[in-house]
């Protein structure tokens, strides 16, 4: 059964429905659920359907095409010497066939690509000079090398210009749908420990597949990251980036500063600690990176966009900088044995900023301004001793139309949230802070995002909005 993506889905069944031909590309990261969504919406049916191989080469990938033409066709063909001949090949099969569409499926099909093989050319040929020239063929090429996707289909300047029809980018489950796939699942997890599943795996649905029902939360997270079960995804790090982009080396480089910085990054910090020189190469692996959704760029309120901040907001990726890399503990029972522990507040706190920023269309819904025009924005500031002002971070406010900014603060609690005197005061330098700062004529709400809402007491009025975790599920 497949969870969610009915977008997807539809976007998928529109193409297949329409009186011409379409080239659909459906890309995201490794384990995201590609090629399962085409196989389900499809109902496995294909008219032709193969699978690159990896690391294959150019005559290894010829010899498995013509693996894939024969299995599909019945016919016999010999080795072909390169792809031209192997899509001529297919070109003549799918002609011969009666009337109706033809669902043509490419998967991992970056992988097919290997140098010196030319295998775009014959692609952009089988489009142009045949397939797009008829009304019943649905092109469908999928892959986890996102940035052979970008470049070679989506911003391709060659013979495949404006070819695609349709640019389907998977993201990851929200936490609603982590929800579900729970409960289809019998995981028998609550809504807390759905919000700490997700601070460590996020929304990928392959990962979730892991967890095993008889197991608690904690034990599953032991299991999967600290023992040495050959299903486990304490390795799954280095594959992960290996299956997105064909030199990871300066990606991981990018991703392992921005680990050090958990607050962000300028361009001119991350060149000088990834080793990239900046220009148009940091401009595309920061682009690409983001584009994964790895990373984020955000600007701070009243800044250019030249000022802009890049922030490691994977969750997978930040909880192996901060648990997995580096652990010489040998303990199978890591997790279950550091709950509580300093390590594991630290990080908590900040893998929940990274769920409530990845979130904040349901944050603005439960704040009742998802019709209100508004900027998200993250605000820092060096301390000014001349104007009184600390330094200062904030890593999420709401900038709306409406005369108002919400100063959002995001507190993991395993319970209420109770604000004590000492951190109201916090809370009002801080506010304090972003109006002398900005010189804001607008209302600044001090909203406090947590897990199970605000505790009542002598200081909790503070904040004027208070967003619990469950509205993350809508």
């Amino acid at each position: 059964m497949i969870i969610g993506r009915k977008p997807e889905q539809k976007e998928l069944l529109d193409a297949a429905n329409s009186e011409y031909s379409k080239f659909v590309a459906v890309y995201g990261r490794r384990r995201v659920g590609k090629t399962f969504l085409i196989r389900e919406t499809f109902n496995y049916s294909f008219t032709f359907q193969h699978t690159g191989l990896a690391r294959g080469k150019m005559k290894d990938q010829l010899l498995s095409f013509r693996e894939s033409l024969k299995k599909a066709s019945g016919k016999k063909y010999n080795q072909f010497k390169n792809w031209y001949e192997a899509f001529f090949a297919l070109e003549e099969w799918l002609g011969s066939l009666p009337e109706g569409k033809k669902i043509v499926f490419f998967d991992e099909l970056p992988w097919m690509d290997t140098p010196r093989s030319n295998f775009i050319s014959g692609l952009e040929h089988f489009w142009n000079s045949w397939a797009s020239a008829r009304k019943d063929i649905l092109l469908i090429a999928c892959g986890s090398a996102t940035s052979w996707i970008v470049n070679k289909l989506i911003n391709n300047h060659g013979g495949l210009h404006n070819r695609l029809t349709n640019k389907i980018l998977l993201h990851p489950f929200l936490l609603s749908e982590c929800e579900q796939y729970s409960e289809a699942n019998n995981l028998g997890l609550s809504r807390y420990q759905i919000v700490e599943n997700y601070m460590i795996m996020g929304g990928v649905p392959f990962y979730w597949s892991l967890m095993k029902k008889e197991l608690s939360m904690a034990q599953n997270i032991d299991a999967l990251f600290f023992s040495d079960e050959v299903e486990g995804l304490s390795h799954e790090y280095e594959q992960l980036y290996a299956s997105l982009f064909n030199n990871p080396e300066p990606y991981m480089g990018i991703v392992s500063a921005l680990a050090k910085k958990t607050k962000g990054l300028s361009r001119d910090e991350i060149s000088k600690l990834a080793n990239v020189r900046t220009g148009g190469e940091l401009s595309k692996l920061l682009n690409e990176l983001e584009w994964c959704g790895f990373i984020r760029k955000y600007n701070s309120i009243g800044k250019q966009s030249k000022d802009a901040l890049y922030q490691l907001i994977d969750n997978f990726t930040f909880f192996y900088f901060q648990y997995i890399k580096g652990n010489k503990n040998n303990d199978s029972h890591f997790w279950t044995n550091n709950i509580g522990s300093p390590l594991h507040r630290a990080w908590s706190g900040l893998a929940f900023e990274r769920v409530c920023l990845q979130h904040i269309s349901q944050i603005k819904e439960a704040l009742g301004i998802s019709g209100v025009l508004s900027n998200v924005y993250s605000w820092r500031t060096e301390a000014d001793e001349d104007k009184g002002i600390d330094k200062t971070q904030i890593d999420l406010l709401i900038d709306r139309n409406d005369g108002v900014i919400n100063l959002c603060e995001m507190k993991f609690s395993a319970q209420e949230y109770a604000i004590t005197e000492d951190e109201e005061m916090k809370l009002r330098r801080r506010r304090g802070n972003f109006i002398d700062a900005t010189q804001t004529k607008k209302a600044v709400h001090i909203t406090l995002v947590t897990p199970y809402g605000l505790k009542k007491n002598s200081h909790s009025a503070i904040a004027q909005n208070e967003v619990d975790a469950g509205a993350f599920f809508n």
